[in-house]
């Protein structure tokens, strides 16, 4: 099965079929399979490459599926994966932990720059960083405070849940019955259960963090924490922590457990539904059929909600709610004068959306007539039958498109649909934007790379020109300084 087609027209390629060899490794585990699309040729050259990073600078790692790669070059591949994964393993961490909780407070420090609780031995190694001193218990049990976010939104993407967001969460989970949560990739709201289930007050629930940030294995134990990444369905730590994520979906015959994900936004929809799809095969070989509500794994994904359709297309049982989630360090994704209005962050679940209920004080409402909770503004259509509104506002119906649509938007008869008024029109801007042909688009133009070269010459024409200019003004103005000078003398 081959993925639809993404940006710059390249697909996915999910399942190689059971005689493909092992997709080659980068430090970020097996990488992924791409084909490019060509225009009018369909499928191009496949290739390798990583699976968590979009982008060559954050990991260079490239092989075309048919390149034959050398025995010298294939050590030196290991050996930089190598260096570049974790010094310590998980289990060396854990007993450093211990070490470190059995200090005083006002021995226990930590690193700002690495990243790492410090044992005694260790502080003069360290002793030009900056050190956060007495740490205390309570820190330590906030890891997501103590830690600096890592930003990069094409790789690690860490936006940590605001407190609104991770305590409906928790309440929803609650109030379904769940006694178990897979955390993957939501490190706060694994911190707030671990948090509310040793004080006792709230719930009796445990939690199991799927992260790739290795940096958790200093607070959690192995049955708490497994370092792995969500777009290739990689454990780093092999078939051991493996088998803690199995054991943890089956436990109970797959009774009362949940699977909460919050991917990075600029991820590969189609591989992370796979690695999804691979956790839901291991709870459902428990040989039970999980909650007595469902016969498969409850799942909530969050993720933008004009995502919708791609994720439906892998799971059609899926329905996202209104609820709008905030995070506490995205420039818009939160709530505030620096926020967006409405954050466009939603929930997607396979629980019964009428069982749901939304907080009433942030003016959600239930819909009688979808039997479901909706946003305030999302007025419900009686020629759609529906709550149509997606992003929060209240939608328009368009009698000529037969369906609701943003409210800023207008029907363009050229276009024969709803968009922007701004917009430009299809018929006006046909084809392609680079060399005018009307067969493709831009970015599958065979021309764009010779066109490219053509525009960097012409750049680097002008640079030259500029350049020269500005020689011949500075040596005009040295000779008119010098003739100055002679001038006084006389």
């Amino acid at each position: 099965m081959e993925a639809a087609s993404q940006a710059d027209g390249v697909t996915v390629v999910l399942e190689r079929g059971s005689h493909a060899a092992p997709a080659p490794e980068c430090p970020h585990g097996p990488t992924l399979l791409f084909a490019r699309i060509l225009p009018g040729k369909g499928k191009g050259r496949r290739f390798y490459a990583c699976s968590a990073c979009r982008e060559r600078r954050e990991c260079h790692f490239f092989q075309w599926e048919d390149e034959k790669i050398s025995e010298a070059r294939l050590s030196a591949r290991e050996k930089y994966n190598r260096s570049h994964r974790p010094s310590k393993t998980h289990s060396d961490n854990v007993k450093r932990y211990k070490e470190f909780i059995a200090l005083p407070p006002s021995k226990r420090k930590f690193c700002q720059e690495c990243q790492q609780l410090l044992l005694i031995s260790e502080w003069e190694g360290h002793s030009g960083h900056p050190i956060l001193s007495d740490i205390s218990a309570a820190q330590l049990r906030r890891p997501t405070q103590l830690l600096s976010a890592l930003e990069n939104k094409k790789t690690n993407a860490q936006y940590l849940f605001t407190d609104r967001s991770c305590h409906f969460l928790l309440d929803l989970l609650v109030a379904q019955g769940f006694r178990r949560v897979l955390c993957v990739g939501t490190p706060r709201l694994h911190e707030l259960i671990q948090l509310e289930a040793s004080s006792h007050e709230k719930i009796s629930m445990k939690s199991l963090l799927l992260d790739i940030d290795f940096r958790y294995s200093q607070f959690y134990p192995e049955e708490d924490f497994c370092h792995y990444n969500m777009f290739n369905h990689y454990f780093f730590a092999g078939e051991a922590a493996s088998r803690v994520c199995e054991e943890f979906l089956q436990e109970d015959r797959g009774r009362h457990v949940v699977m909460v994900a919050d991917p990075p936004f600029g991820g590969l929809v189609e591989a992370l539904a796979s690695s999804f799809q691979k956790l839901r095969a291991m709870w459902s070989s428990a040989g039970g059929t999980g909650s007595s509500t469902s016969k498969e794994l409850p799942i909530l994904w969050i993720f933008p909600y004009f995502f919708e359709p791609r994720i439906l297309e892998f799971f059609p049982s899926f329905t996202m709610l209104d609820y709008q989630v905030d995070y506490d360090n995205h420039a818009l994704y939160k709530h505030g004068k620096r926020g967006r209005k409405q954050s466009p962050v939603r929930i997607f679940t396979n629980l019964s959306p009428g069982s749901i209920v939304l907080p009433a004080e942030e003016g959600y409402r239930f819909c009688p007539v979808c039997q479901r909770y909706v946003s305030a503004e999302n007025r419900h259509c009686d020629i759609c039958n529906s709550c149509t509104s997606k992003d929060g506002r209240c939608w328009t119906h368009c009698n000529l498109c037969k369906k609701c649509v943003k409210p800023s938007w207008v029907h363009c008869s050229i276009c024969g649909r709803c968009a922007l008024p701004t917009h430009p029109c299809e018929e006006a801007h046909a084809g392609c934007f680079i060399c005018g042909e009307d067969d493709h688009k831009r970015t599958t133009c065979p021309n764009r790379q010779r066109i490219g070269r053509i525009d960097q010459d012409s750049k680097k024409a002008k640079k030259k020109k500029k350049l020269k200019r500005i020689v011949l003004e500075t040596t005009c103005w040295k000779k008119a300084k010098a003739a100055r000078k002679r001038k006084k003398k006389i």
